[in-house]
């Protein structure tokens, strides 16, 4: 067999055991040595190169910015500010049909600018907002779809991990791609909190039997000031420091990880027990998503020695498919991939195999990694993998709402993914502009 044959053929394996149940970074690790060795003859220069790509990858300076934005995430989840961030957004949104589900829209984008984790975005407004929804006559199935469609807000509007791992794997600044997920991210809340005013007032049936919230008593400016403040303080530390260049990205998660912690010590709801807790999380999720970044590194090295993604590049830029044609072929191979598997694998999968195409294409990498950002959170909503909708099921009280009806009140908002997907690929300003 030829390197080429030797590196479509470990791809294909790779692809099998993601099927048959292995761990991602486990199938990448194994078809990467198979691969290597295939291709050197060696099981030990399979292993020294491995071992050399595993080292240089996660010794890099820029992956301190993975864990910092992680404890940020879990520090503000345990001291209450998502609780915060909801009625803040319900006192604005109050006198609007739906209010309550654009209130839960609004809570997740400002809950995002904080964490950047949809994941816990989607376990802490399950708690939060749907039995408040139910309580004043949602439905059920718009409740729960309402906290799935809104956490992957936490993936676009910076900072989010996943674009740090696309900065990390395409050697990009981590600082402009958080200013390009700006206006997507908020077009795409805007999106959503439109659709369900509009749904609402077009059929109003779908939203359940009752929608006013009158009971709700509007917040006092001192209530405001209490809830707001802290809240506001934490964004502008960590982006307007970012933006205004006083901080790189990981010095931004430090300052951040500090400041949610003296918040949390000052409003008395951050026990020793509960940082030991999120020490404890954030060490389970760091470690988890290196693993995964060393597995596609040793990937990238063995595709690279089979000469596979240079093959591909010329196919692509001989074919005629031309450059919307390899576009939307990625963005629906990306979308497809996302029944199976989660965000994080996807990129390390694809934009390794990705990167010589988009070099002869002179395609904008910022504009790109938007765009496959985009495309990867319509996978977290999508069956059977859909891992926000798994999130959601784990953290309900009420065993009556099934995975099928999270995933049917998730379809509105995954559609309204795709409208937004179209609007960054038709106009990529959206994307670019801030830059």
């Amino acid at each position: 067999m030829t390197p080429f044959e030797i590196g479509l053929t470990s791809f294909g394996v790779m692809i099998l055991m993601v099927y048959m149940g292995f761990w991602v970074p486990f199938a990448l690790m194994l078809s990467s040595f198979g691969g290597v060795w295939l291709i050197k003859g060696s099981p030990i220069l399979a292993g020294k190169l491995l071992a050399l790509a595993a080292s240089k990858t996660i010794s890099s300076y820029f992956f301190g910015v993975v864990p910092l934005f992680v404890l940020m995430g879990y520090i503000v989840s345990v001291s209450g500010m998502g609780r915060d961030a909801f009625d803040v957004a319900n006192h604005l949104f109050r006198r609007l049909k739906g209010g309550l589900g654009i209130g839960t829209v609004g809570a997740n984008a400002i809950f995002a600018a904080i964490t950047g984790i949809s994941i816990a975005s989607a376990a802490v407004f399950t708690r939060i907002a749907v039995p408040e929804m139910m309580r004043h006559g949602y439905s059920a199935r718009f409740s729960v779809g309402v906290v799935a469609g809104s956490s992957v807000l936490g993936m676009l509007i910076p900072p989010s991990l996943l674009l740090i791992l696309y900065g990390l794997l395409t050697e990009q600044s981590v600082g402009d791609l958080f200013i390009a997920g700006v206006l997507p991210g908020l077009t795409l809340a805007f999106l959503f909190g439109g659709g369900i005013w509009l749904t609402a007032h077009l059929n109003p049936g779908a939203l359940g039997s009752a929608q006013d919230a009158d009971d709700i008593p509007p917040l006092t400016g001192r209530e405001l000031a209490q809830k707001g403040l802290p809240l506001g303080l934490l964004i502008g530390l960590v982006l307007g420091g970012l933006y205004a260049g006083f901080f790189t990205p990981i010095e931004a998660g430090a300052v951040g990880c500090l400041g949610a912690i003296l918040i949390g010590l000052a409003r008395r709801s951050l026990s020793l027990r509960d940082f030991w807790e999120v020490l404890n999380d954030t060490g389970l999720v760091t470690a988890s998503i290196c693993f995964l970044i060393i597995a596609a590194q040793m990937y990238s090295r063995m595709l690279a020695l089979s000469g596979v993604p240079a093959e591909f590049g010329s196919f692509v830029a001989t074919a005629d498919i031309g450059y919307w044609g390899v576009i939307l072929a990625y963005v629906a191979l990306v979308i497809v991939m996302g029944t199976i598997l989660d965000s994080s694998s996807i990129m390390l999968i694809l934009v390794p195999l990705m990167l010589p195409v988009l070099a002869t294409m002179q395609v904008d990498l910022i504009w790109f990694g938007i765009v496959t950002i985009i495309a990867v959170e319509i996978g977290l909503l999508t069956p059977p993998f859909g891992i926000s909708v798994f999130v959601i099921k784990s953290a309900l009280d009420d065993p009556e709402i099934t995975l099928g009806d999270i995933f049917r009140g998730a379809a509105p908002f995954a559609l309204l993914m795709l409208v937004l997907l179209g609007l960054v690929l038709a106009f990529p300003q959206l994307a670019t502009a801030l830059i």
